[in-house]
C-alpha cells in the first residue's frame, strides 16, 4: 500500500505552539515547533498544515474537531488528549505517545503511526483510508463500529484490541501479535492472518483442532 507522505518545506521558521493562542483564526502552517508544553488547555477546531512538531507535550488537551493536513509529528506526548471529530489527512506519528487518546468520529486518510504507543485509544465510529500502525502498541484500543479501507497493523501488539462492528476484509494483520481480540467472526471474513493466528481464532470460535 502506498501512503502519501506529508508534503512539508524544508526551511520552516520556529514557533512555540502557544502561538496560536494569538492566532485570530486559531491556525498554524508553515512552521516547525519543539519543545512545546501546551498541557490541560482546551482548544477546539484548531487548524494546522504544512508543519513538523518534535518533543511537544499536548497531554490532556482537548483538541477536539482539529484539521490537520501535511503535519508531521515526532516524539511528542498526547497522552488522555481529545482528538474527537477531527480531520487528519497526510500525517506521520513516529515514536509519539497516544495513550488513551479520543479520536471517535474522526476521518484519516494517508495517516502513518510508527513506533508509537496507542494503548487504550478510542477510534470508535471513524472511517480509516489508507491508514498504517507501524512497529506499535494498540493493546486495549478500540475500533468499534469503524470503516476500514486499506489498513495495515504491522508489527503490531494488539491485544485486546476491540473491532466489534469494523469488517476487517483485506486487513493484514499476519505480523502482529496478540492473545485475544474482541471481534465477530462475520467481522474477520477476509482478514489476513498468519498460520498461528488462524488456529488462535479457531480457539476462540470453540473449534476443537486434532492433530
Amino acid at each position: 500500500m502506498k501512503i502519501e507522505t506529508p508534503k512539508i518545506p524544508t526551511e520552516l521558521p520556529s514557533k512555540n505552539f502557544h502561538d496560536i493562542l494569538y492566532e485570530e483564526d486559531l491556525e498554524l502552517e508553515m512552521c516547525q515547533i519543539q519543545h512545546s508544553i501546551f498541557n490541560d488547555e482546551v482548544l477546539n477546531k484548531v487548524r494546522l498544515s504544512k508543519m513538523v512538531l518534535k518533543n511537544c507535550k499536548f497531554i490532556n488537551t482537548d483538541f477536539s474537531g482539529i484539521e490537520m493536513t501535511d503535519v508531521a509529528f515526532e516524539n511528542c506526548d498526547f497522552s488522555n488528549a481529545k482528538m474527537n471529530i477531527s480531520s487528519i489527512h497526510k500525517c506521520t506519528f513516529r515514536n509519539c505517545k497516544l495513550l488513551g487518546v479520543d479520536f471517535t468520529d474522526s476521518r484519516f486518510g494517508n495517516v502513518q503511526f510508527m513506533d508509537s504507543l496507542l494503548n487504550l485509544a478510542a477510534f470508535g465510529s471513524s472511517k480509516l483510508e489508507k491508514v498504517q500502525f507501524q512497529d506499535s502498541s494498540i493493546e486495549s484500543s478500540d475500533y468499534y463500529d469503524c470503516i476500514f479501507k486499506k489498513v495495515e497493523f504491522k508489527a503490531c501488539m494488539m491485544d485486546g484490541a476491540n473491532f466489534e462492528r469494523t469488517s476487517l476484509n483485506g486487513v493484514d494483520i499476519s505480523t502482529s501479535t496478540f492473545q485475544s481480540l474482541v471481534v465477530s467472526p462475520t467481522d474477520l471474513r477476509g482478514c489476513k492472518v498468519s498460520t498461528y493466528q488462524a488456529i488462535q481464532f479457531s480457539a476462540l470460535l470453540g473449534l476443537e483442532i486434532i492433530d
